[in-house]
């Protein structure tokens, strides 16, 4: 659970109850001895220092090289060795070779790729027999909803049943978005077994940033309110994203 500290500011509140959730069901994955952890598009490394200060060999696969710059700063700046490699999902068997992972990490990537039935089938590869996928998505009944909000009916309309293997998203922004079925059945095509899916961000991307400012507690609330309803299926539409748990 987050502790909220004195003078965090509003968006670093909701980025804790945004996470939480996710790292809460990775940690068993992250358990025990040291292991070889690949973070695909991993950035600047808000995850990948994390997990490397468990004690595990984390390499970073990104394809901005200011990107990796500053995962390099990162984790120096927090005394672990983390390793950067310029690439992405259609160069990463080339970097890495098949079975380089007892973990591999996939947050934000399967939106943009040009073909996600392949992309997985990469991960497949890479992955080690026994090893752990974890995969966060965005989730399309909630950025149907949230694009309507806005009054972008249009975009709305157009990504209502739209194909996850399709063209990306009509906004021509963020990617595509996926059901769970969706996921479940392009997991189960690259032969992966689903373990887990959790609903990611049901309430925090509504929740007003002031009352997590103002309302002592309130950060420790929502969490535990996002820990509650992650595996109920009913609230899984409301999500912004999925995070799937797959080996």
């Amino acid at each position: 659970m987050p502790h909220e500290r004195s003078g965090e500011r509003p968006s670093e509140r909701r980025s804790a109850a945004r996470t939480s959730v996710v790292w809460e069901a990775l940690s068993p994955a992250l358990e025990g001895p040291p292991r070889d952890v690949l973070d695909i598009g991993g950035g600047t490394g808000g995850f990948a220092v994390r997990v490397a200060e468990l004690g595990h060999r984390v390499t970073v696969v990104d394809p901005s090289p200011d990107a990796l710059a500053a995962l390099d700063r990162r984790a120096r700046e927090v005394g672990v060795s983390v390793t950067g490699e310029q690439g992405d999902l259609s160069t990463l068997l080339d970097v890495t070779g098949a079975e380089a992972a007892d973990v591999v990490l996939c947050h934000g990537v399967l939106e943009v790729v040009d073909d996600p039935a392949a992309a997985l089938q990469t991960l497949r590869a890479v992955l080690r027999p026994g090893g752990t996928l974890s995969l966060l998505v965005g989730q399309r009944h909630a950025a149907v909803v949230a694009r309507a909000m806005a009054g972008h009916f249009a975009q709305a309309l157009a990504m209502l049943d739209a194909d996850p293997a399709g063209p990306r998203d009509p906004a021509g922004r963020s990617g595509r978005r996926f059901t769970d079925e969706e996921v479940v059945a392009l997991l189960a095509g690259a032969g992966f077994e689903v373990r887990a899916v959790h609903g990611i961000r049901v309430f925090a991307d509504l929740v007003p940033g002031s009352l997590l400012d103002l309302e002592p507690g309130a950060t420790a609330a929502l969490v535990d309110l996002e820990r509650a309803v992650s595996e109920r299926p009913e609230f899984r539409p409301l999500a912004a994203q999925l995070h799937v748990l797959a080996g």
